[in-house]
Parts: structure tokens; C-alpha cells; sequence
């Protein structure tokens, strides 16, 4: 059975992040770049922002008695095979999950270029995962 407070919660974190980054984002990379600050709050929100659509994922996953996905990009096709998501979006959410992994384990330098086309272009994939969510939530 789906928890809906505990999803409108994390919707609800999802959106402030969105907000967050769209707030903070500068209109081009190189200034991006130029400002430290900016860059690790942007890249930070993105990758909360990223890891509360695997959170959505997961709880939808496992309260809907699914079986569980091996990793995050498996969470976000395995929704997409249930019809919450389009396979649009589960295939920006996959490309998402790297950001999220080169932000949250450090596995590299961060690429300005790459958080800012995230933060800038990118981000309607995240509105698109919540309004496709919702969409299926309120079908239930």
C-alpha cells in the first residue's frame, strides 16, 4: 500500500530543490565556474534532488510489493515498466544518476559544463518525474 504522506513529503523535497537550484544557477557555465559557492550549492541541490526521485522510486516500489532494483537507474526503469513514468523521463532519471554519483562519491572533478546544462535544461526532467508521479497517484 503506498504511503502518500510519506511521498508527498519527498515531492515536496524535490520541488524545494528544483526551486533551490533554479534560484541559484547562473545563465551561463563560465560563471558558473567562476563562482565556487554557487557551483556546490547548484551541484549539491541537483544531487539531492536526484536521490529524492530514487527515494519516490523506492518507496513505490517496495510498497507496491515490486521487485527490488539492483541499483538506482533499475528503480526508475522498473516504475517505467509499471507505468508511473515515461521512458522519457526514466531515461534522464538514468542519465541523472550519474551526476548524482560524481557529486555524492566525488569519483571526479565536477564538470561545470555538465551541472550547469543539468541545472539549466536538464531540470525539467525532475518536473516531469514529480507531475508524472502525482499523475499516477492520484489514479490511485
Amino acid at each position: 500500500m503506498v504511503d502518500w504522506d510519506l511521498l508527498a513529503a519527498k515531492l515536496a523535497q524535490l520541488a524545494d530543490r528544483v526551486v533551490r537550484v533554479r534560484a541559484i544557477c547562473p545563465s551561463s557555465a563560465l560563471e558558473l565556474n567562476a563562482d565556487r559557492n554557487a557551483l556546490d550549492i547548484v551541484s549539491f541541490n541537483l544531487m539531492l534532488a536526484v536521490q529524492s526521485c530514487a527515494d519516490v522510486a523506492g518507496h513505490i516500489i517496495a510498497d507496491e510489493g515490486w521487485p527490488p532494483a539492483a541499483n538506482l537507474a533499475g528503480a526508475f526503469n522498473c516504475i517505467r515498466d509499471h507505468g508511473v513514468i515515461t521512458a522519457e523521463t526514466a531515461a534522464a532519471l538514468c542519465r541523472a544518476v550519474a551526476l548524482r554519483n560524481v557529486v555524492a562519491h566525488g569519483y571526479a572533478a565536477i564538470d561545470t559544463t555538465m551541472v550547469h546544462v543539468a541545472a539549466t535544461r536538464g531540470i525539467v526532467d525532475l518536473d516531469a518525474f514529480a507531475r508524472e508521479v502525482a499523475g499516477w497517484l492520484a489514479q490511485r
